[in-house]
């Protein structure tokens, strides 16, 4: 399976000239031959938008979604992008996977990091739902999400062999050991693959940490951005890591009764 990740400067506020710059990067992983591309949190608005979401922010089936679809209609390629949803008078800060064939699936953030966010949205109340995409069991979560070794636990035990991460990470030192430790340690204890897409650049006084990765079940990068922006195309293939996770065989032998978790 040939993915794709597109590490983005978001244009503020401006929803049709990032869905033009995803349009752009899913017509070229298209012609690379990958079958799936992965954008960042809220790259369809920007990050940094305060009370500006509320204007910005769509329903389902709204126009971001619509031409998300038709884009992955005429590419042939899944697509999975960071949104900021509206669901009545409630904005949440989402994720949307469409098909080719017109079908979705839509994850809402878990867990909100920072008075911002908490006070632009509301956090989502589900666990992580398992999909079928391509023929690999898949779930997507966002950003702050991953940082939680319960919640992503939650979502391997569920069947997810493939972990879809939109994400805006900060600046700092605290991030920079997010991207290059946490994420390829969440993949090796849960044997799964890790598709990890980052903003870059900055919007106003808030910039971005860069370094997507997309990381295999044995922690390994199998291949990494830098700070700007970039497409990172790569072939994972889950029959290549049987041998680690006989290895590792975490998910089998947990013994549930010494573990007290509040």
């Amino acid at each position: 399976m040939r993915v794709s990740l597109l590490q983005m400067q978001p244009v503020s506020g401006d929803v049709a000239a990032n869905l033009e710059k995803i349009g752009q990067a899913a017509k070229a992983a298209s012609a690379m031959g990958a079958t799936l591309l992965i954008a960042p949190e809220l790259a369809t608005s920007g990050y940094a938008l305060g009370k500006q979401f509320e204007a910005v922010a769509e329903g389902r089936d709204g126009k971001t979604v619509e031409t998300l679809s038709r884009l992955a209609s005429d590419t042939g390629i899944a697509i999975c992008v960071g949104f900021p949803e509206r669901d009545g008078e409630v904005v949440y800060n989402s994720s949307v996977l469409v098909r080719p064939d017109g079908t979705n699936e839509f994850y809402r953030k878990g867990h909100l990091y920072g008075p911002a966010e908490r006070a632009a949205f509301r956090p989502g109340s589900e666990q992580p739902v398992v999909f079928d995409l391509l023929g690999m069991k898949t779930a997507m979560i966002i950003c702050y999400d991953v940082e939680f070794p319960e919640y992503v636990r939650t979502a391997a035990l569920a069947g997810a062999e493939l972990l879809l991460v939109p994400t805006a990470l900060p600046v700092g030192e605290i991030s920079r050991r997010i991207a290059e430790q946490v994420v390829p340690t969440r993949a090796l204890e849960n044997g799964i693959f890790i598709l990890y897409a980052d903003l870059c650049g900055a919007e106003g006084e808030t910039g971005y940490c860069g370094r997507s990765v997309i990381v295999g079940p044995d922690g390994d990068e199998i291949a990494r951005a830098g700070l700007g922006e970039t497409l990172l195309v790569a072939d994972i293939d889950p029959a290549g890591y049987d041998e680690c996770r006989r290895q590792n065989p975490y998910l089998e032998e947990r013994r549930t009764e010494l573990y007290r978790l509040g």
